[in-house]
């Protein structure tokens, strides 16, 4: 019989956190469909993004003072890390479509954004199937999937922005932006294969 119990609050902290993750997506998915508001949105991902990061420092410190974890701690700190960093990745696309005072739309970013919105969606849904490794790597191959044709819009994003006679700013402007989105598309990726392994190392 365990005479100390397992500290299974970490489960409810990671749904904390995907849900940050998935909010972050749909805000920077409206940021991209509505720039004139961009103020407004690239200010709500801020927030969730310092809440990203409150929950973060306190898994870390979590690890520290908990005698038996329901996962390895270099597990949880490794999953806790990867999840904060995409809704860095997030922050930091709003922040430059400020600095580049973004007043355009595009329609491969929107098509991006909703990938993104996808992946992150699914990322959720494995965190809270973590004890079901078959689910999880089901999840996992639809995530690959999505990764895909986050790949196959950017390079048809990226082609169009060199097409005719573009103007040299537009297409740095919108090359960072699409560099990314694509690049929380990948660390969702990412997280989906630690996911991965934690679930099959824990069933």
């Amino acid at each position: 019989m365990r005479l100390i119990p397992k500290d299974e609050g970490f489960f409810d902290m990671f749904d904390a956190l995907t849900s940050i993750m998935v909010r972050s997506a749909k805000v920077l998915d409206e940021l991209f469909n509505e720039p004139n508001r961009l103020e407004v949105f690239a200010a709500q991902i801020k927030v969730l993004e310092h809440e990203a990061d409150v929950i973060t420092h306190e898994i870390m410190n979590r690890i520290d003072k908990s005698f038996v974890t329901p996962l390895d701690r270099e597990d949880i700190h490794r999953l806790a890390t990867r999840l904060d960093n995409v809704v860095d990745l997030m922050d930091g696309t709003a922040r430059r479509a400020q600095m580049f005072h973004l007043n355009d739309r595009r329609p491969h970013a929107k098509e991006l954004t909703q990938v993104l919105v996808q992946a992150t969606e699914s990322i959720a849904q494995a965190a809270m199937s973590l004890k079901d490794p078959h689910e999880v790597a089901r999840i996992g191959r639809e995530v690959k999937l999505l990764e895909e044709a986050a790949d196959a819009i950017y390079s048809k994003a990226v082609g169009a922005l060199f097409e005719g006679t573009p103007n040299a700013l537009d297409v740095i402007k919108w090359k960072e932006l699409y560099d990314n989105i694509e690049h929380a598309i990948d660390e969702c990726e990412d997280v989906l294969n630690v996911l991965e392994s934690v679930s099959l190392k824990n069933s």
